[in-house]
Parts: structure tokens; C-alpha cells; sequence
């Protein structure tokens, strides 16, 4: 028998790291597995957005990512005969601390999650497959084989499937994985071109022949190409290497000349969504639950935002503080917002990859209409920011999401993401995020300091000490505080005059109330946190 763990995790990607990173925050032991021998080092993901940023930075890896990647990047667009800059930061996003989009390699954003690992201790076990599971009352028993072919029985308390689309694990617990195959492909590759080109990172190209997207920083040469392949090239059969330099020359108008192609791989594209996220003792994250195309750069942070959403959940239950059914929230929360990305990058891709004439034709047409307006205008692109990076995601009908009496009329709403903004403690400067930055739930409580019960405060620190941060905001200085001298974020969070949230580890508000009385967040964290006294 291997050794145990809380939580066996099969398959280290970027969904799987994140979780591991997650677990061991919230003091869960772990084991994580992969079946490749070593790294993949050919990047899929291009873009880390705000959202999972913010979601990272209480454990700790956000700014070694902001310091690898590019926080001010822009794309040049090539409309026909019209070429248009587009800043991919500084969309006047005022809530977040990260108001752009990240452009770094995935292999880069999974190496900054490898190091967090094993600076604690953890290192990923290469060349182990899972095999199968043996699930009772108190856990699992995997089977795992090694790459000599040597077998190992492991007991967990739970295995969590990260091992992507073709997931064994997800096989295993016998869950339905509905969806579909796209007729089109989407083919990456990295190139030694020859163009004139503006000094942009990024470049994109659209024709009626298609479109096809430049990134400075490609793996094995100096550029990644990422095109569409439609369903009459594919019908056409595999694209070879000394077919990609015409095919690129013909998207580009002969404004790129490819030189060399060092390398190429052509992927099929699937939209399939797992019918449940949760079974017994398994749960499903990342491609192994959902998957679907490209667009809208949603496929890698969509997985790292389900790991931090189960992350804290899964490891308060593992270690016996919070409530079995926690866990069912994940399944709760996150298949609707993984739905909801399914349609929404449907939605793009058609738009992106129809191949029919008259529909590539008005795509062509249109693009130099539309997109140099909407470029220009402030609103659209902080709209598209605000979309694209997964700022509006919450869960607002959710079993964590609650709201006292008397209710607030203003402010974030239960399950809401809870926005940044700023503040001055003990004379500072700082932003609530920064605050809010470690792997615990936060009591943010706004208004007077004198209208909280002290003896109420104190007790309620004391029982929840080891999991909760309470952060007092006032206009007055309050020792230890936040304080807010214009009262803006007050008035935002609508304290009027006072008010209280319950912010859970992955930023979401989980409780909140108008109300002086403390007993009401003090009996939410106990349904959950049973266990509490004992963390």
C-alpha cells in the first residue's frame, strides 16, 4: 500500500496544480499524478485572465506570474485594408487589481505552479497512471501504474479528476460527458516568419478566407501561429508542414511569409460538458468536466477557477471542519458558469470559424465596419474586458449565498464577486483585495467601530481564528483597520450606516447584512464549519 493522502490528484495541468496548491493552502496532504513522463512544453493557453488572477493571489503565485507575463500588451488587427491597435489593458476597470490581460505561455503559468509546489514540499509523481478506484464509506483505493509497470495501491479521502477531456478518472465513476465534436480544427504552430509588422505582440488577420492570430513567443521558434482549419480543409485531409507557408500567405494577404515551421499540431475541437462535477467520493475539474473551443481564451482559466472555487471546499471537508456537503456546491456553482461558457464560446467560434462563402464573406465585410468604432469608444472595450477576464461570474442563487435581515440596498449581491478598491490603513495606501489576500474566509465590516459588540467580536474571532480574518473599515482610525477617509468604498458597499459581508476564500460575498448583530454570520459559518472548533 502507497501512501495516503487527503486528496489523490490525477493529472497536473494547470487545473490540477491550481487545486494542489489550493488544498495544501487549506492544510489538506495530496498527491498529484500524471501519466505523461515529463511537462508538456508546447503551450495551448496564451492568456491569463483578471479573474483567475485575483482568484490566485491568496496562495501566493499571482505575482510571480504578473512578473513572467505581459500586463500591457497590445493586438493589432488587420481588417482588409484597415489595421487597428487594441490595447489589451487599460479599459478604465477601476474594481480590480488587474485590469488587463495577461499574455503568457501556459507552459510558463504551469511552471510558476510547479515551483509553488514544491517550494511546500510537493512534487509531481511523472509517468503514473490511474488505473481504476475502489470507493467505501471512509475513502478510495486507486490502483496507479508506474512507468516500470509496477502497481501501487493508494488510499484517499476523495480523487479529484484533472486529467482533461479524455479523463480516465471521469471513465471510471461512469459520468456522462454530453456534448460533441466541431467540424473545424483549430491548428497551432510555431513559424520563423518574414514580415513587416508593428511592434504588437499579437497580430490577427482577417480575410474571406479565413483569419489566423500571430503571437510573439512561440516554443520551438519566434512566433505561434493559431489559425482555424474548416471543415472542407479538414475533409481535405492532414495539413503538412510545407503546406502552412501558402495557407499563411493566403490569410495574410502576402503580408507574412513563413520561413521555417518548427513545429505544428493540428487539434480537433470538442463542446462536451460532464453531467455531473461530483460523485460519491470523486470530483471532476478543468477539461474533465467541460470543454470546448478556443475562443474567448476561457479553456485554461475556466479549469483554474474551478480549482480554486473546490479548492478551499474540498480541503476544510477532507480535514473533518467543513460540512460533506460543501462539496455539493461545486457541483452547484460551477456547471452553470462551465454551461454558460460552453454557449458563449459556441457562440464566438461560429463566428470565428464558419467556413460557408457568403457567411466569411459578411464576416470579412463587417469586421472593418464595426471593430475600428468600437476600439475607439471606452465602454465596448471595457465591457469586453470585464467579459473576457470573468468578472461578472458569481452564483447568486447558490446555497452560500445569503442574505440577512435587514438586507442591504446596496453593494456587491450574496454570491457576487466582491470588487477591489481603495483604501488608507494606519495612513497608507492599499487596496481591499490586498487585505482580503490570504486562503481564509474574511468578515468585512463596515461602518462606526463602536456599533459592533466587542464581547459578540471577540467571541466569534476566537471560535473561527484558524479560518476567518476580520477586517473593521471606517472613516474613523480604527487600530489595526481599514480605513476609508472619503467613505467611498463604504458608500459602494452601502453602509448606511453599517453593514457586514462574509467574504469566502475565493472571493465571492457568502453573507451579508444592514444588521449590528454578529449571531447570524456566527450561525452561517457553524452550518458549514462544524468542525471549527476542532481546526
Amino acid at each position: 500500500m502507497g501512501d495516503s493522502a487527503d486528496v489523490l490528484i490525477v493529472g497536473a495541468g494547470p487545473t490540477g496544480l491550481a487545486l494542489a496548491a489550493q488544498l495544501i493552502a487549506f492544510g489538506a496532504t495530496v498527491r498529484i499524478i500524471d501519466r505523461r513522463p515529463t511537462p508538456v512544453r508546447e503551450s495551448r493557453a496564451l492568456i491569463v485572465q483578471p479573474r483567475t488572477l485575483e482568484m490566485l493571489r491568496p496562495i501566493g503565485v499571482t505575482p510571480a506570474l504578473v512578473v513572467r507575463g505581459d500586463t500591457t500588451a497590445s493586438a493589432r488587427l488587420h481588417l482588409g485594408g484597415r489595421e487597428v491597435a487594441v490595447a489589451m489593458h487599460d479599459a478604465g476597470l477601476h474594481d480590480t487589481p488587474y485590469p488587463f490581460l495577461l499574455v503568457i505561455r501556459q507552459a510558463e503559468t504551469e511552471a510558476v505552479l510547479r515551483d509553488h509546489l514544491r517550494d511546500r514540499g510537493l512534487a509531481v509523481e511523472w509517468g503514473t497512471e490511474f488505473l481504476c478506484r475502489h470507493e467505501g464509506s471512509l475513502g478510495v483505493t486507486a490502483t496507479l501504474r508506474h512507468a516500470d509497470g509496477a502497481e501501487e495501491l493508494v488510499r484517499a479521502s476523495y480523487v479529484a479528476g484533472c486529467d482533461g477531456s479524455g479523463s480516465t478518472v471521469r471513465r471510471d465513476a461512469g459520468i456522462d460527458f454530453v456534448g460533441g465534436a466541431y467540424r473545424q480544427s483549430v491548428l497551432l504552430a510555431d513559424v520563423v516568419i518574414s514580415a513587416e509588422l508593428s511592434a504588437e505582440p499579437v497580430h490577427a488577420f482577417v480575410s474571406p478566407r479565413g483569419g489566423l492570430v500571430l503571437f510573439a513567443g512561440g516554443e520551438h521558434a519566434p512566433w505561434r501561429v493559431i489559425l482555424i482549419r474548416g471543415r472542407r480543409s479538414r475533409e481535405a485531409g492532414p495539413l503538412r508542414a510545407d503546406g502552412l507557408p501558402p495557407l499563411v500567405a493566403t490569410l495574410t494577404a502576402g503580408r507574412v511569409r513563413v520561413r521555417h515551421v518548427a513545429w505544428m499540431s493540428d487539434i480537433p475541437q470538442q463542446h462536451r460538458l460532464a453531467d455531473v462535477f461530483r460523485s460519491g467520493r470523486v470530483v471532476l475539474a478543468g477539461d474533465a468536466a467541460h470543454v470546448h473551443s478556443p475562443a474567448g481564451a476561457r479553456g485554461m482559466n475556466t479549469g483554474i477557477q474551478d480549482a480554486c472555487n473546490l479548492g478551499w471546499k474540498l480541503g476544510l471537508v477532507a480535514r473533518g471542519v467543513g460540512e460533506e456537503t460543501l462539496l455539493d456546491t461545486y457541483h452547484a456553482e460551477r456547471r452553470p458558469t462551465a454551461r454558460l461558457s460552453l454557449l458563449l464560446t459556441h457562440l464566438i467560434f461560429f463566428a470565428e470559424a464558419a467556413d460557408h462563402p457568403v457567411l466569411a464573406r459578411t464576416r470579412a465585410a463587417l469586421a472593418p465596419l464595426v471593430v475600428p468604432t468600437a476600439v475607439r469608444l471606452a465602454w465596448p472595450r471595457r465591457l469586453a474586458l470585464r467579459m473576457i477576464g470573468q468578472l461578472g461570474v458569481g452564483y447568486p442563487s447558490g446555497a452560500l449565498a445569503i442574505e440577512g435581515h435587514p438586507r442591504l440596498r446596496r453593494g456587491p449581491l450574496p454570491g457576487a464577486r466582491m470588487p477591489d478598491a481603495p483604501l488608507r490603513p494606519d495612513g497608507m495606501h492599499c487596496r481591499l483585495h490586498e487585505a482580503l489576500a490570504t486562503p481564509r474566509f474574511h468578515l468585512v465590516l463596515c461602518g462606526p467601530p463602536q456599533i459592533w459588540d466587542k464581547p459578540q467580536l471577540a467571541a466569534l474571532k476566537q471560535r473561527f481564528d484558524d479560518l476567518m480574518d476580520v477586517h473593521e473599515v471606517s472613516t474613523e482610525f480604527v487600530a489595526g483597520g481599514l480605513r476609508d477617509p472619503d467613505g467611498a468604498l463604504l458608500d459602494q458597499l452601502g453602509a448606511h450606516p453599517n453593514a457586514q459581508y462574509l467574504i469566502r476564500p475565493d472571493g465571492h460575498v457568502a453573507y451579508r447584512s444592514a444588521d449590528a448583530d454578529l449571531a447570524p454570520v456566527a450561525q452561517h459559518l457553524a452550518r458549514w464549519l462544524p468542525g471549527a472548533s476542532a481546526a
